[in-house]
């Protein structure tokens, strides 16, 4: 899930996890596709604020070595391995 944050420009991206993983982590063309990890909430979620400029962005979650699509994301694009990324696009 992709949320506008309290600060300006900034976007927090969410993933409530089906199990209780070792580690979450982002990647996109914001990172240059270089995992980021999320921090871990009281709720079991994990976050991440990412400041973006107006554009269209690609990203998956890592969850412990796994590749997965934004869950509550169904915009998605397809990359050139032939799998799908998920899409946000800032207006």
């Amino acid at each position: 899930m992709v949320t506008k944050d309290s600060k300006k420009g900034t976007f927090q991206f969410k993933l409530i996890p089906q199990n209780e993983p070792q580690k979450v982590c982002i990647a996109g063309d914001f990172t240059q596709w270089q995992a980021v990890r999320m921090r871990k909430q009281k709720d079991g979620s994990y976050v991440l604020a990412v400041p973006l400029p107006k554009g269209a962005y690609q990203y998956k979650f890592q969850v412990d070595g796994n590749w997965l699509l934004d869950p509550d994301n169904h915009a998605n694009t397809l990359n050139p391995y032939g799998t799908l990324n998920s899409l946000i696009e800032i207006p």
